[in-house]
């Protein structure tokens, strides 16, 4: 009879060209440096939702109440035909607790931008707003 190890990861749900673990953005204590890859991903995911290739409810428990209304209500703002593919990443950090990243997102004939704010809560990381141009 196996066990599994006590430090077993949550399951793994695919949807788009994205796997995302179904746990929350969680990155240690108060002050701890946010995952570069994480917040790929996530920009990524929210690339897909706002091109209309992943639903936004499995994105729902990384955004506030407020932001996942406003994405909900957003439909589709980035038109392609391709998958979106999220490509450089540029984050700052303006308080402690507080991130606004720039993810430059592939889209075929054109390259968007996509602005997102996140916020720590406790020990998990928010979205709260996001645009796109």
């Amino acid at each position: 009879m196996s066990t599994a190890p006590a430090h077993e990861e949550s399951p793994v749900k695919t949807q788009g060209a994205l796997a995302l673990r179904t746990s929350p953005l969680v990155w240690g204590p108060p002050g701890s440096v946010p995952d570069e890859r994480k917040l790929r991903h996530f920009g990524q995911a929210l690339a897909e939702v706002l091109s209309g290739r992943r639903p936004p409810e499995s994105l729902a428990d990384r955004l506030t109440d407020r932001a996942y209304r406003e994405l909900t209500l957003a439909g589709r703002m980035l038109h392609t035909t391709h998958t979106p593919f999220a490509g450089s990443l540029h984050v700052k950090e303006p308080r402690e607790g507080a991130l606004e990243m720039c993810v430059l997102v592939h889209c075929g004939d054109r390259d968007r931008v996509l602005a997102i704010r996140m916020e720590r809560r406790g020990v998990q990381w928010l979205c709260t707003e996001f645009e796109t141009a």
